[in-house]
């Protein structure tokens, strides 16, 4: 098979997950000079992409315009008429994808292996093989060379690095995950807040959703040198805040993947998940995730099993502590 000369990639939600294809992408297209890819994704994600040379990003909108089997012909009809691929890439392998992917058939075509039989083997109840699976950034480089497109995963600076002088001693906190499994219990969080804005010409900012705002706009209320960007900025916009921080403290969430991308030392904390899964941050230091060992983790590959007493021993002043020797 001869290597491809563009490869039409699909992959939508979850924002973290699309943003474990970012560093794939970027390697990829700086090792291949005569190659380009077309990124089929939600139009929300679409800053992740604007600072690849050779990436074209097209939003495809799966819950309004191309919902269902007939909306999803629709886009595939769109993409054989714009886009010129010659390989299609599926790095998210559902049933929307798969159905997609037939409806584009052209060319060579590989598909993300996710692994699902080894990480039941983690996450079962009993007798659990507790050990490094590949990452997902190994699983998509997988696809690629499939493709004969091998692609070194080259640890860099970022999509977009940027001076961080001017906001040295600002720190992100996320306190949010969108499984209860994986959050930290915000009575603490809220603690890590004050600990931390307590440091010497230290700043803080929460980072959140519409629907969290009013909580986080609370703490910022009460906490000297807090300030709640949820709600508040678009997704473009946060993304340049997020490379000016000096950390972050993030849940295993899409915001340890956002700060990832741009070379800041994320302080996470795991509970019902495990980084041995594959879903660690890009880059990132493995003694900057904060976890104990329970015998009930990793209840669940993405957080979404309960996982009891699997954050106990995890005090605001270990999380604090840790982020303080990093600024």
């Amino acid at each position: 098979m001869a290597a491809p000369h563009h490869i039409l990639v699909f992959r939508f939600s979850a924002l973290g997950d699309i943003a474990m294809t970012v560093p794939v992408l970027r390697c990829l297209l700086q090792q291949h000079e005569d190659l380009t890819i077309t990124m089929v994704s939600v139009p929300f994600v679409k800053p992740l992409f604007d600072h690849i040379p050779r990436l074209h990003f097209i939003g495809a909108d799966i819950r309004g315009e191309y919902k269902g089997v007939s909306g999803l012909w629709r886009l595939s009809r769109r993409l054989k008429k714009e886009v010129a691929y010659d390989a299609i890439a599926d790095l998210h392998d559902v049933l929307r994808t798969k159905i997609l992917r037939q409806f584009c058939r052209r060319g060579p075509l590989a598909v993300v292996d996710k692994g699902r039989a080894e990480k039941k083997e983690l996450t079962r109840a009993h007798n659990k093989l507790l050990r490094q699976l590949p990452t997902m950034f190994e699983r998509h480089a997988k696809v690629f060379a499939t493709l004969q497109r091998p692609v070194q995963l080259i640890i860099q600076e970022g999509i977009n690095p940027v001076t961080k002088t001017d906001l040295v001693k600002t720190v992100g906190i996320a306190p949010f995950a969108k499984h209860a499994a994986k959050m930290y219990p915000l009575d603490d969080m809220k603690e890590v807040v004050k600990r931390i804005a307590g440091f010497p010409d230290t700043k803080v900012l929460l980072f959140g959703s519409k629907q969290e705002a009013a909580l986080l706009e609370d703490w910022a209320t009460e906490i000297p040198g807090v300030k709640s960007l949820a709600g508040k900025i678009s997704f473009a916009e946060e993304l340049t805040i997020i490379a000016r921080l000096k950390a972050m403290v993030s849940m295993d969430s899409a915001n340890m993947h956002l700060a990832s991308l741009y070379g800041v030392p994320v302080v996470s904390i795991w509970g019902g998940t495990h980084p041995y899964l594959g879903f660690y941050g890009w880059g990132q230091d493995p003694s900057l995730a904060i976890q104990i060992e329970h015998p009930s983790r990793p209840s669940s590959v993405f957080g979404n099993k309960p996982c009891e007493g699997c954050m106990e021993g995890i005090t605001p002043a270990l999380i604090a502590e840790r982020v303080y020797s990093i600024i």
